[in-house]
């Protein structure tokens, strides 16, 4: 797992027209879930359900990281912070790449 700069991953995403956009995703979800310790939450499967059901599953998948960040901060000894609702309304207002960065930053720290 690495820490990655939230600044340059946007900039990377924007510059990109979305490119790095869908990589930071799914790497952003597998991380996850290997901090979770959920070896089936994976990016790559969470990629695709979305793309198959025109982003209605982004709305699933929101919600599931905010539970499994709060899962790996309470495994290690940390408050958990369950922003799951709070991912699923800024997905619902086309602000997933925020979502992104809050995630990256949760991220970030139990790294």
């Amino acid at each position: 797992m690495t820490q990655r700069n939230i600044v340059l991953a946007i900039i990377l995403t924007l510059i990109t027209c979305g490119l790095y956009g869908i990589y930071w995703f799914i790497v952003l979800t597998d991380e996850v879930g290997q901090l979770s310790g959920d070896p089936d939450f994976t990016g790559l499967k969470h990629f695709l359900l979305t793309l198959i059901t025109c982003g209605i599953w982004g709305f699933i998948w929101a919600y599931q990281i905010g539970q499994h960040v709060a899962f790996a901060q309470s495994r290690r000894g940390l408050r958990a912070t369950d922003n799951a609702i709070l991912y699923v309304i800024l997905n619902l207002f086309g602000l997933s790449i925020v979502t992104y960065a809050m995630v990256q930053n949760d991220v970030n720290n139990l790294v």
